[in-house]
C-alpha cells in the first residue's frame, strides 16, 4: 500500500473537495482520502498506480502537484478506516462517503443555501443594475452545481455522473460568457451606477451564507464544533463576496459604475474557470 500526498493550491473550500472526490471516483485502488483544506493538501492511501491519481487531479485544473509517495504498512487502523471512515470509499467508489446520512444532510443544507442565494442575488443584481451581484450569484450557482452533483451521483452510474457534470458545466460556462458579454457592452455603452445599498446588503448576506456553509460542512466532516475562522474567511468564496462589497464602496466614492463592472468581469472569469473544472468530471 502507498500513501501519496498532494498539494492542491486552488482547493480551499468544500465545493472543491467534492470536485476532487468525484474526479477520483473512477480511479481504482483508493482505500482512503484525507483532506486538509486549510493546508490545501490531500493524502491518499491506495494500492494502484500513483501516476493515475496524479493525472486525474491535474485534469481538474486546481493546481495539484505531488509532494511525496511512499510505501506504508497496512495496519489495523488503515483497514478500519477504509471500511468505515467518512473519507474512505466503499464498494463502488468514493460516492459511498456522501451516501452516509451525516454527510448527506450538510451537503443538502449547502445546496439549499447556495441555490437560495443564487436566486436572491441574481434578482437583486438585476434590480440594482449591478453586474457584480449578478456574477456573484453565478458563483453561488457554481457551488450549488457541485453539491447537487455530489448528491445526485450517489448510487448512480459513472455515465450518469458524467452526463450531469457535462450539462452543469456547459450551462455554467454559457452563463459566464453571457455575463462577460454584458459587462463588455456596459463598458461601451455607459449606464447609471448601480444601487450601492443593495449591493452591500445582499453581498454581506451572501458572505454570511458562504461562511455558514463552510462551517456546517467542516463541522460535519471533522466532528468538531470549532472550525478555524481564519480558514473560513480567507476562502475564495468569501473573497468573492468581499470583492462585491469593496466594489460597491468604490461605486459610492466615484459615482461610477466602473468598479462594479470590473468586479463583475473578474467574477465571471472565476465562474468560467469553475465550469472548466466541472467539465473535467465528464471526461
Amino acid at each position: 500500500m502507498r500513501r501519496s500526498t498532494y498539494q492542491i493550491e486552488k482547493m480551499d473550500c468544500t465545493a472543491e473537495e467534492q470536485l476532487v472526490r468525484m474526479r477520483l471516483d473512477g480511479v481504482e485502488g483508493i482505500l482512503r482520502l484525507d483532506f486538509d483544506l486549510p493546508a490545501r493538501r490531500l493524502q491518499v492511501h491506495h494500492t494502484g498506480d500513483e501516476r493515475d491519481l496524479r493525472a486525474a487531479l491535474v485534469e481538474l485544473g486546481l493546481g495539484a502537484r505531488g509532494v511525496e509517495s511512499v510505501e506504508v504498512t497496512a495496519g489495523a487502523g488503515d483497514s478500519a478506516a477504509s471500511a468505515g471512515d467518512a473519507d474512505a470509499p466503499g464498494v463502488g467508489g468514493l460516492n459511498d462517503a456522501a451516501s452516509d446520512t451525516s454527510e448527506r444532510k450538510p451537503l443538502m443544507a449547502a445546496l439549499a443555501i447556495n441555490a437560495t442565494f443564487f436566486v436572491a442575488e441574481f434578482a437583486a443584481g438585476l434590480l440594482a443594475g449591478s453586474m457584480g451581484l449578478v456574477a456573484d450569484s453565478l458563483d453561488m450557482l457554481a457551488d450549488a452545481f457541485v453539491y447537487a452533483l455530489s448528491l445526485a451521483a450517489v448510487g448512480g452510474t459513472v455515465l450518469l455522473k458524467k452526463r450531469l457534470a457535462r450539462g452543469s458545466g456547459y450551462l455554467q460556462l454559457g452563463l459566464a460568457v453571457i455575463g462577460l458579454v454584458e459587462v463588455a457592452r456596459r463598458f461601451v455603452f455607459v449606464e447609471d451606477a448601480p444601487d450601492v445599498a443593495t449591493m452591500v446588503i445582499v453581498a454581506a448576506l451572501a458572505l454570511a451564507g458562504n461562511a455558514v456553509t463552510l462551517w456546517l460542512l467542516s463541522k460535519a466532516k471533522r466532528g468538531e464544533a470549532h472550525v478555524e475562522a481564519s480558514w473560513i474567511f480567507t476562502s475564495n468564496d468569501i473573497k468573492v463576496n468581499a470583492l462585491v462589497i469593496v466594489s460597491a464602496l468604490l461605486v459610492w466614492a466615484t459615482a461610477s459604475a466602473m468598479p462594479d463592472l470590473i468586479a463583475g468581469g473578474l467574477i465571471f472569469v472565476i465562474v468560467a474557470r469553475g465550469a472548466r473544472q466541472i467539465l473535467a468530471l465528464a471526461r
